[in-house]
């Protein structure tokens, strides 16, 4: 049987990534969550969680953590039939998710917003490269996802939201300084580029769809959407931008498309966990009707 006093420990601090914050989270004495997590592992034979700056969960850690969150979605379903249980209908439960920053920055954000602002949760989003948000599902972190892998992780749903249209794109005056002569790999190799992270591939495969070839690109890293279209306007680099951020800057001309209308479009899917919970239907609900909205059908 499972300690579910120590589990939610366990849970809090990998949250709130330190034994300290936990305890302020759960108002019991920082020894308090150490002895308890300290029982579990004992219980469970091996470590859960990788003390540092910040906390880790172990694999195994991450499963239990998994575990906590369906359990606290089938108490909710329960408290819907027996609302003796939480007779203030105070309690709340937190739903992690994974999404794309360029997502968050543009579609995505309302539709969590009004879901959130509505239904009994707390929501806990991680942002991630689209092409790695799964990961976050597969390990056991994250109950849902946006993601551009249509394949599903082992027990979860998979379905078609739309696709993310992105133009490479700078200010005219950077376009003027660094393509006088047009977009060209040796062009694109000396002019600085504009990158999310190590993870960002939007930049280097619109270059091989336009070159045919891999061309090594100097880079600036900036892990927001919106510090993208700030530095692009500022003349600081090119850079793939979703189109609807960056539409009126292409309106009004103080962006240009490095090659008129050539889109990248990145399919995007939404996975979330078989549970069954209302809670994470409604989500699903208002995340797909929020993508008919926002994105294109790809």
């Amino acid at each position: 049987m499972i300690d579910y006093s120590a589990l939610a420990a366990l849970a809090a601090v990998v949250r709130e990534g330190s034994f300290e914050r936990a305890a302020r989270a759960l108002h019991v004495t920082p020894s308090a969550v150490s002895q308890r997590v300290r029982l579990l592992e004992e219980r469970m034979g091996c470590a859960l969680v990788v003390r540092g700056q910040p906390c880790q969960p172990t694999e195994t850690g991450r499963r239990l953590c998994q575990h906590l969150d369906r359990v606290r979605l089938l108490e909710h379903e329960l408290r819907g039939t027996l609302p003796t249980l939480d007779p203030q209908g105070h309690t709340r439960v937190r739903l992690p998710i994974a999404v794309n920053a360029d997502s968050l920055a543009t579609w995505f954000a309302p539709a969590l917003a009004a879901f959130a602002a509505e239904a009994p949760v707390l929501m806990d989003v991680a942002v991630d490269d689209e092409g790695h948000t799964a990961e976050w599902l597969r390990s056991g972190a994250v109950l849902a996802a946006v993601s551009a892998t249509a394949r599903p992780a082992t027990g979860c749903n998979s379905r078609a939201l739309g696709a993310m249209r992105y133009r490479a794109a700078a200010s005219p005056r950077f376009v003027a300084r660094h393509f006088p002569d047009g977009v060209s790999a040796g062009a694109l190799a000396r002019a600085p580029s504009l990158l999310f992270s190590a993870k960002d591939d939007l930049q280097a495969r619109w270059v091989r769809r336009q070159c045919r070839r891999h061309v090594e690109l100097p880079r600036h890293t900036l892990p927001s959407s919106q510090a993208f279209v700030t530095a692009a306007l500022a003349g600081m680099g090119w850079g793939l931008h979703p189109q609807a951020l960056i539409q009126p800057h292409l309106d009004d001309g103080s962006l240009v498309e490095l090659v008129p209308h050539t889109p990248l479009d990145v399919p995007l899917y939404w996975h979330e966990a078989r549970a069954a919970s209302s809670l994470l239907e409604g989500l699903t609900r208002v995340v797909v009707g929020a993508a008919k909205q926002g994105l294109g059908r790809g």
